[in-house]
């Protein structure tokens, strides 16, 4: 295949019951991959993502091993049809998969890396004192300025989280600094602030004691160095070594996801079409937004699949 493909895997918030399932009954490497993931865990992880209940599913701790969990099942699914990326990102928790994906480290070690990553997030923070909200259509810049100021007035901790595209950056802290900093970014003219149904402030440096658990887990797992480039989160740069990659992942759980400067990142590597493998479609909404000239793509059950293969075998055949 002569286009140069960088897979996108999905993070927190694409999960739903019966993601995955799909991929499960017609493709029997996506079958296996479900199985490993509950014989590494040593519960039926598949069928909670298979059947619920939707709260169950919801907790943090559950819904990174499946995400990663179905966006492993999909990415072996394009393996088996020959299509190999020649370049990988992940949004947060999707890093992981990409990782999977890039050979860094085994999927076992990673299915329970990221349920004890999922635990420690929701541990760091009592339910309740943190908060998140998307900022919309407002200049970055401004948005980081009102988290300053909102950190100075209230003596609490807020930041932005994730800089999702030109026009959407996550603000994540303690839950009063989060609502003062909404309400200053609405003053600044933000078109809207929506404060987001999660169960702890991710991506903040309330995150610390999380980080510190990710470290000693990270410490304990052998990696090797990516197979191919993976962007990291923290830098929105490539990363290629085993170290590069501890540390990325490491540094992740309290840094912001750079997500924008991931993309650019990825398209001045020479990527020339986006896959997102895994549940749902919100990194390819994202990339729209970021660059309206990049073509993407997903694959998330059967029928995404053969949709993908026939746009990549038309690609081909023009070239």
């Amino acid at each position: 295949m002569s286009t140069k493909i960088a897979f996108l895997f999905p993070g927190q918030g694409s999960q739903a019951v019966g993601m995955g399932r799909d991929l499960a009954e017609h493709f029997p490497v996506a079958a296996q991959t479900f199985a490993e993931a509950d014989e590494a865990l040593g519960f039926p992880l598949s069928k909670l993502i298979f059947e619920g209940p939707e709260e169950a599913l919801k907790l943090t701790e559950n819904t990174q091993p499946a995400i990663l969990t179905v966006s492993v099942a999909a990415w072996r699914v394009l393996a088996a049809h020959g299509v190999e990326p020649a370049l990988a990102a992940g949004h947060s928790l999707g890093e992981w998969s990409a990782h999977v994906a890039a050979g860094t480290l085994s999927f076992a070690d990673a299915v329970r890396s990221v349920k004890a990553r999922g635990r420690a997030m929701q541990l760091a923070v009592p339910a309740g004192e943190g908060a998140m909200a998307a900022i919309l259509s407002l200049d970055p810049a401004q948005v980081a300025e009102a988290c300053r100021e909102a950190a100075q007035e209230t003596g609490l901790a807020v930041s932005a989280a994730n800089f999702n595209s030109p026009g959407q950056t996550v603000i994540s802290g303690a839950l009063v600094a989060v609502e003062k900093a909404a309400a200053l970014a609405k003053a600044k003219g933000a078109r809207r602030a929506v404060m987001l149904p999660v169960s702890a402030p991710f991506h903040c440096a309330l995150m610390q004691p999380a980080q510190e658990e990710v470290a000693r887990v990270l410490g304990a797992l052998t990696l090797s160095d990516p197979r191919i480039p993976v962007a990291a989160n923290v830098t929105g740069g490539l990363v290629s070594t085993a170290s590069q990659v501890r540390d990325a992942l490491t540094r992740q759980v309290t840094g912001a996801v750079r997500w924008v400067e991931c993309m650019k990142t990825l398209t001045g590597a020479g990527a020339e079409l986006f896959i997102e493998v895994g549940p749902g479609k919100v990194l390819c909404g994202l990339l729209k937004q970021i660059d309206p000239a990049q073509k993407s793509l997903n694959v998330e059950d059967a029928a995404s699949l053969e949709k993908t293969l026939a746009e990549l075998r038309a690609a081909d055949s023009a070239l």
